[in-house]
């Protein structure tokens, strides 16, 4: 279309130039026919001056008395001024002739070449046409592109605003497990701390258990050597309170004789030899 508009500005603007140029050749006519009317004046006065030369030898007052030859000099100058003008306007009017029929040529010559030109702009719009389908398939092809790139990047945005949630839920829970891992260290200060004193206690209740060991290993001994000697104490003792006894029932006759009858025989035998020493 815009190639079409301006192949028509194109052809009104060899038209008017054309016109321009023939009411320019018409103008030109019209002056050179205004410098040919002085010419034939001058013509004419020749002729006139060539008359007047050749009836010189005619007498003044035969003019004088003759006053319609001097009117028939002005018609005829009126006549040959009348022709001039209709010369001129022949001339003028052939002049124009020749300038629409220049015009109607050069119209012809714009005519095949605003043929020519809507030859070759049909051909560029056809070319113009071929390339708005193409570029129309690839805005088309370019249009399904974007909206898939769009499905994709909503996809992505919910991809990122679902990772961007993430993080926060993780650094959300980076905060509450560092805020453990400090409670957690805090309180494996105080563990350790515990554990030392209870190390410390432990020892110092292993050595208290040792020493009860010790003490009581010492008491068992003490108890033994004790016992041990209690009983070696008992046994004398017993034996001493034996001896008394048996020293006393000794000492009384009737003791005697009872003591000797409840001994065996191989015993009184023995003992009263005893006796009598």
């Amino acid at each position: 279309m815009r190639s079409i508009i301006l192949i028509l500005i194109l052809l009104n603007c060899q038209f008017f130039t054309a016109q321009s140029f023939d009411n320019n050749r018409i103008q030109e006519q019209h002056r050179k026919m205004k410098r040919m009317l002085p010419r034939l004046y001058s013509q004419y006065s020749e002729d006139s001056g060539s008359e007047q030369e050749g009836g010189a030898n005619r007498s003044e007052g035969e003019c004088k008395q003759n006053p319609m030859m001097a009117g028939n000099a002005k018609q005829k100058a009126t006549s040959i001024a009348q022709k001039a003008a209709q010369e001129a306007k022949a001339a003028s009017e052939a002049q124009q002739a020749a300038g629409e029929a220049a015009a109607l040529q050069v119209k012809g010559q714009l005519a095949e070449k605003a043929m020519q030109a809507a030859k070759a702009a049909e051909a560029a719009l056809a070319g113009k046409q071929q390339i708005v389908q193409q570029l129309q398939q690839e805005v088309r092809e370019a249009e399904a592109v974007v909206q898939e790139e769009s499905s994709s990047l909503q996809n992505a945005q919910q991809n990122v605003n679902a990772a961007v949630s993430s993080a926060q839920q993780a650094q959300s829970q980076l905060k509450t497990l560092t805020k453990a891992v400090q409670t957690a260290q805090a309180n494996v200060g105080n563990a350790e701390q515990a554990a030392t004193g209870a190390q410390q206690e432990f020892a110092e209740k292993t050595q208290l258990v040792e020493a009860a060991k010790m003490r009581v290993e010492q008491l068992l001994r003490q108890l033994s050597s004790a016992r041990q000697d209690f009983n070696k104490t008992k046994d004398a003792a017993m034996k001493a309170a034996a001896a008394a006894h048996e020293a006393k029932v000794n000492a009384s006759p009737t003791g005697r004789c009872r003591r000797m009858m409840r001994l065996p025989r191989k015993r009184r035998l023995a003992v009263a030899p005893q006796a009598k020493q």
